[in-house]
Order: C-alpha cells, then structure tokens, then sequence
C-alpha cells in the first residue's frame, strides 16, 4: 500500500461511493422528492468554449474503427499525431507521446489527455497508457488545439484531448464485444453498469493478447528476429452518486498492465498503473469541481543489440507516483459573464533502475539509478462576456514550478560509485495568458479568433533518463529548461443546414526553448532545448448526412520547421523529426437500420524523417479501413473490421536503412452484445 497509494483508494474510496449511491436514492425517495439523475460528467461548457478551434468525436466515432485503439480513432482529427506511427500494439510505451498541430520531435506529449478531468499521462515519461484507454468505455472525446490557461494549463502546451466516460444509460446493463483476428489474436470487452437509486455504477474490463505481426521487413530479418508479441488488460470501476440535488460524487479507479515485445527475442517491455480518482460536482448558482487523484505507474524495457542479438540494457524498474488536484469555481456573475478562479497541483516522482550487460559474457557491467521529483502548482482566472452576437474571453495563469532531488548515480558490479551526480534544485514562476473571440453571424456562420502562450516542464524521463533504440543512444539534460508555447489562429465554421457542417482554421505556433532530440555523434544524440520549433498551417474538417450516408473528413497542412543555434545549428530549418506535412482522414458510414453501420474510413500521413538530420526519410503511406456491424438477434450483432485493407507498407523506424514496420493486412470478426 505504501509502494502503491492507488490501491487504497481502489479497495476504500471506490467502494464507499458505490455504497452511498442507493443510500442517498433511498433518503431522496423517503422525501418525496424528484429522483435526480446524474451523468458523471463535469461542469458544462464555457460560451467562449467554440472561441478555440475544437473537434467533438461522439461514442460511434470511438467505438467503430478497425483497430478498436483509441489512438486509431483520435487519428480522425486533424493534428493529431503520435512521436510514431506505431499504434499501441506494436511500440515501446515510453514512445507513445502525443501531440498536436506538428509541435513534435520527442516520446514526450505535448498535448494534454485527460479522462474525467485526471491527466493520464505517465508522471516519468510523459507518455500516454494508449492500451489502457478502451473506446467502448467512452462517451466523447473533445479535441481543443492551441495551448494556453486553464486547469492542468501547464501540460496543455499543443492542446487538450477532454475524454469523457459512459454512464450506465449509454452502455446498458450488461455489454461486451469478443473478437479474433486472422492471425488468431483476440480482443474481448464487457461491462457491466447497473443504475443504483438515481446514481450509477460501471465495472468494465477489456483484454488484448496476440502473437503480433512482423515489425521486421522479410529481407532484414534474422533468427533472433520475432514477431511483436502483445498481451495487455486493464479494468476499470466508476461510480457517481448524487449527495444533493446539485452536487454529485464520482469515484473512479483503473488498473491495467501490459508486455510487448519488440523487433528481437528477449527484448520485452512493460508497463503497469493502478490510478485513482474522486471528484465532486456541484451545478448550483455557485458552481465547483473539485478533482483528487493518485497514480502509480512502472516501466521495465529490455534492450537488445542488433548485432549480437543479446541484451545490452535492462531497464528493469521505473517506478513512479503522480499525486494532484484541481479545484475550480464558478461564482454567479450574470447570464451574460462567467467567470472561472481556480488552482491545479501536480507532483511527479519516480526513479529508474537499469543494468547496463556485457554482449561477450552476458555479465552486468554496471548498475545505475536515476531520478528527482517534479511539481507544478496553477492558479488560474478566466472570463467569458457576451455582448450580443459576440462572446469575448480572456485568461491569465501563474504556475509556481519546482525541479528538485534530481541524481544520477553508476555503480560497478562490486556496487562502487564510478559516477555519482547530484543536481541542483530549481524554481520559478512562469506566467500564461489566452484571449480569443468568437462572433455568430446568423445561426449559420461563426467566425472565431484566439491567440495564447503556454507551458510545459520537461519530464523527469527527459532530465535523466538516457535511453538506446540500437545502435543509437539518446542521452538525458538535466539543465533542461521549461517549453514556452506562443501561438494565434483564427478560424471559420459554417452550418449551412442541420447535414453540414465545415470548419476551416489558419494557426502559427511556435514552442520556444523545445526539447529535441539533437545529434552529437554517430549514433549518439542528447536532448536539449532548440532555438524553437515553428509551426504554420491550416486544419480543415466537414462534417456531411445525407439520409442514411454520412462522411466525416479532416485535412491538415502544415509547415513546420525547427529554429536551432550553437550545438543544434546543423538542424536549422529543418523539418522536425517524425512530422508529416499532409495528414488527411475521411470516413463514409452507411447506416441501414438503428443497430447496423458500415463505414470505410481511408487515412493519409505524409513523408518525414526519422531524425533531426533528415538524413533517413519514412515514406508516406495511405491507408484503408473497413467496419461492419450487421444484427444478428436482439442485442447481439456480428461485426467485421480490416486494417490496412490494400496491404499498404508502413514504415514506422528508419535509422540507417534498419527498418520496422507496422500493421499489415489484418481481418477480425466477432460478437458484439449490447447494442
């Protein structure tokens, strides 16, 4: 417990508030009084919310993609982008970074993703838990780019991805989905979400496992070479419960773990977390969110060479702790002005311990540990004034910053120190702002314009933790300094009728001081903070009904160039590394009946480079995806799905001409109950 402080939550909090939901019911009925039905959702949107160029994908959007990832289906907006093209099947965990607008260049993410308002991301690397976050589990997932003020502000530097759990109305009492594929990998989902008295609870599980496809072209692979075996479950219990009839209690706790292994035998990876979480809502004239959470997370990665096929690194223990919270009020300041005051705190702490392996004798040559504690402490105010047609808004937030207890310690196998480094602690005050205005011209036409700075800490993964991808390794800064983000954009949104919808937005960006990996060497490169990365374009989407035939569509264009002086002058105007110029995503759904949907989906990712040089290019590569539901009886129905239809080859890695792959032709079919 003392390892873990989620589990007590998961065994303590979880339960109470399942405990209180039909007590409360209970007293609500003894008096008479209407039976109040909870969502489990936060406070609603601002006026000003459309002020930012935001996409919306509903439950369908998430839950009707071939993969069945999340991150397949968040590929739907325009900007998304993962450091990699490998989905969460087939690549290192501590590589699932996610971004926004092009604003990429490392594993970290840029972006924030937060679930029922917790930030999701490791409190280590950075990265996102991709496999952790089920679909079927979702009701939306709203997509705002652009930095800026706001609670949890500091991570927001690309934008914020909202995640919105189901409530037991959406999902129905019991539903699930198992599914196989042609390669005989399963997927298989249920939950089971019981209303109790006016609250709700919502226990779901979902579990991945295969014997992977080939991440090595045919003509580079060897006998060490492997197929990229996966094996990943998580389980989720939520419950919201109503202490008044405005204010309502909701409790969640997630568990999950997950092993991949990746290009060679023996070079298996992991990641694990139990995450907790309570939070209080109140609507009434005074509204509140007041927000909780514990996380407790682990990474262990084993590095093999290519060339002695023998591990060379073990990363056998990352354990690290997020703890933090958010309070945000909303004061009663008239129909035409709301105003939000709130502060957010977030304490990431963890350290690594690796074994660095003689390939001659398979011995340990050294023991190192790494590691230091993060903090970031938010105060933040935001008002949004209507003046008839127009609604302006304006933010300010102050982030009190700490980067403290950061060492590096090596020891030789009779456990001597050979290198022994402690940094020195460091803090500050770092100040954001965001503005913007939004106009409605008729009920037709909006016009929106915003402009905003942001902030991001660089991670503890970033400070101190060196990693390989053989043969190149990446060292760690521990005199990192802070990302700033400036940007503006201004945009156009049409609804000519109640079956189409078009948004078009122009955007210029530029993070200040961002964290790049930066060649030094052959095969060795170290993080460091660049000049800048800038980043120009244009996101488009378009939204069309007819009948029962629908297409969503997304474009983004965008110029994207690194600015660097002194060490990392070589990749001056440079395209930054793992950013495409053309991303596009179209979906055509045909709905034949209530319960039945087929929708083709075709993808586009432009050319990029591997690396900060633009010495080794990846391809672009177009892609096709099919998804079938058809009902078979009741609230069972079949469904189909193929990714990568045509077959296309994906290049995912490129160093040096040593190459990986991703997801090949591959067909599932399967059972779906609860339609």
């Amino acid at each position: 417990m003392r390892r873990y402080p989620a589990l007590l939550y998961l065994c303590c909090g979880v339960p109470l508030a399942l405990l209180a939901t039909p007590a409360l019911a209970q007293q609500a009925q003894a008096d008479d009084k209407p039976v109040i039905v909870v969502t489990g959702n936060g406070l609603p949107d601002t006026p000003a919310t459309p002020a930012y160029d935001t996409a919306v994908l509903g439950r369908e959007a998430l839950t009707s993609t071939a993969s069945g990832r999340i991150e397949d289906a968040l590929a739907a907006v325009a900007g998304f982008q993962q450091f990699r093209r490998s989905d969460s099947r087939s690549s290192n965990p501590s590589a699932q970074g996610v971004t926004l607008r092009a604003l990429g260049g490392n594993a970290s993410s840029r972006a924030q993703v937060l679930l029922d308002g917790v930030p999701m991301a490791d409190p280590f690397f950075g990265y996102i838990p991709l496999s952790a976050i089920a679909p079927e589990r979702l009701a939306s997932a709203r997509v705002t780019r652009g930095g800026g003020s706001g609670p949890f502000g500091a991570g927001a530097l690309a934008g914020t991805i909202e995640l919105t759990s189901a409530d037991a109305a959406a999902l129905g009492l019991v539903s699930g989905q198992a599914l196989v594929n042609d390669r005989g990998e399963t997927e298989a989902s249920a939950s089971f979400a019981p209303q109790l008295g006016a609250g709700f609870a919502v226990l779901s599980g979902r579990w991945d496992r295969g014997q992977g496809f080939w991440t090595t072209p045919l003509a580079q692979r060897v006998p060490a070479s492997v197929r990229a075996a996966y094996d990943s479950w998580s389980v989720q219990l939520r419950a919201v419960a109503p202490l008044t009839d405005t204010i309502d209690l909701q409790a969640r706790g997630l568990a999950f773990h997950d092993t991949r292994t990746l290009r060679f035998a023996g070079a298996d990876t992991s990641m694990e977390g139990q995450d907790a979480s309570l939070r209080l809502v109140g609507r009434g004239k005074w509204q509140f969110d007041l927000i909780g959470y514990v996380q407790a997370r682990n990474f262990t990665n084993v590095v093999v060479s290519s060339t002695a096929f023998v591990p060379t690194l073990d990363q056998r223990n990352t354990p690290a702790t997020g703890v933090g919270g958010k309070l945000e009020v909303r004061p009663p300041t008239g129909e035409a002005n709301v105003l939000r005051l709130g502060l957010d705190y977030r304490k990431s702490s963890g350290e690594l311990s690796e074994d660095a392996i003689s390939t001659a004798t398979g011995a340990v040559t050294q023991r190192r540990n790494a590691g230091g504690v993060n903090t970031d402490l938010g105060l933040f105010v935001e008002d949004d004034l209507t003046l008839g047609v127009v609604t302006l808004t304006g933010g300010a937030r102050a982030d009190r910053y700490t980067i403290s207890d950061g060492f590096f310690v090596a020891r030789n196998p009779a456990g001597l120190a050979v290198t022994d480094r402690r940094f020195a602690d460091r803090s500050g005050w770092e100040a954001s702002f965001r503005g913007g205005a939004v106009a409605r011209l008729g009920r037709r036409l909006r016009v929106r314009a915003a402009a905003y700075t942001g902030l991001r800490l660089p991670t503890l993964n970033e400070l101190y933790r060196p990693f390989t991808v053989f043969p190149v390794v990446t060292q760690a800064n521990a005199e990192l300094r802070n990302e700033r983000l400036d940007g503006y954009e201004a945009g156009i949104d049409f609804t000519p009728s109640s079956t189409v919808d078009l948004s078009l937005t122009a955007f210029d960006n530029r993070v200040k001081q961002a964290i790049a990996n930066v060649t030094i060497g052959p095969n060795l490169r170290e993080r460091q903070n660049i000049d800048a990365i800038h980043a120009r374009g244009i996101e488009a989407s378009a939204q069309l009904k007819f009948g029962k035939l629908s297409f969503a569509g997304s474009l983004a264009w965008t110029d994207a160039e690194t600015r660097g002086s002194g060490a990392a002058a070589a990749l001056d105007g440079n395209r930054p590394a793992q950013t495409p110029r053309w991303t596009a995503s179209g979906t055509l759904s045909w709905r034949p009946a209530a319960d039945a949907l087929v929708a083709a989906t075709l993808r586009h990712v432009g050319d990029q480079f591997e690396d900060d040089l633009e010495t080794d290019v990846l391809p672009a590569a177009t892609t096709l995806d099919l998804y079938a539901q058809v009902p078979l009886s009741g609230r069972v129905a079949l469904v189909l799905r193929g990714e990568n239809l045509t077959g296309e080859t994906i290049i995912t890695r490129n160093q040096a001409g040593s190459i990986d792959i991703g997801a090949p032709r591959t067909l599932w079919a399967g059972i779906k109950l609860g339609l």
